[in-house]
């Protein structure tokens, strides 16, 4: 049976954590293990054990590391996304410059920390990320955003921009508070708006730019030259 929250109503948050190295996986699972509405339910050396285990273990979110042996966290996120249940993958990397965490939150990770995140966040992430809610660092996302946006395509910016005046100005707001890694309640105080409001026009606008999350949101922003 599934652990249980204090109100002992809700399923605990099942985690994988996908690490090559012993010495992450331990530390994670003991920042981890320790909440009663989390639970690690399994741990992965790979990609493909990875991929495996979320699909056996029916979890909710995979913390994953980018480089390891047999096949890396990019292509094992790539499978799991396309999975009829995906779970929400949450990258782990050493280096913010580092552009494959780009190209995972392109694909469809829902986020990514650093490997020496403060314990309470990495904590929040996973909590915000299974309840549907993309963990964005305003630091290290502005950096690899700019990063890539600099020596990127002109059409890709070119695209991004006509995508976003396909935006109500409402839904524009948005879409730059979302760049800017506000979660919904951060960008229904900035915007005067409730929660639900702020649902609302954030699933118009991952309809009209065509993305299936806010990270894809916060990049095509970026892309586009607006944040």
């Amino acid at each position: 049976m599934d652990n249980l929250t204090e109100d002992q109503t809700t399923p605990a948050v099942r985690v994988l954590i996908a690490d090559d190295d012993a010495l992450v996986r331990a530390g994670l699972q003991l920042i981890l293990g320790g909440r009663s509405d989390l639970t690690v339910v399994g741990e992965a050396r790979d990609g493909i054990e990875a991929v495996e285990l979320a699909r056996q273990l029916r979890v909710d979110v995979v913390l994953m590391d980018i480089r390891m042996p047999r096949q890396d966290g990019l292509a094992a996120t790539e499978v799991l996304v396309r999975s009829p249940h995906p779970p929400a993958v949450l990258v782990l990397t050493t280096f913010d410059t580092d552009e494959s965490v780009l190209t995972a939150l392109r694909i469809g990770a829902k986020g990514f920390l650093l490997k020496d995140t403060p314990p309470e966040r990495i904590v929040d992430a996973v909590r915000r990320v299974a309840a549907g809610e993309p963990m964005l660092s305003p630091r290290v996302t502005a950096q690899l955003i700019a990063a890539v946006t600099a020596s990127g395509a002109g059409d890709r910016g070119t695209a991004a921009r006509a995508r976003l005046t396909t935006l109500t100005e409402r839904e524009h707001d948005v879409a730059l508070a979302i760049g800017a890694g506000r979660s919904n309640a951060e960008i229904g105080a900035e915007l005067y708006l409730s929660v639900a409001t702020v649902k609302a026009h954030v699933t118009r606008v991952m309809a009209k730019l065509g993305v299936e999350n806010r990270v894809q949101v916060a990049i095509c922003v970026h892309d586009a030259g607006a944040a």
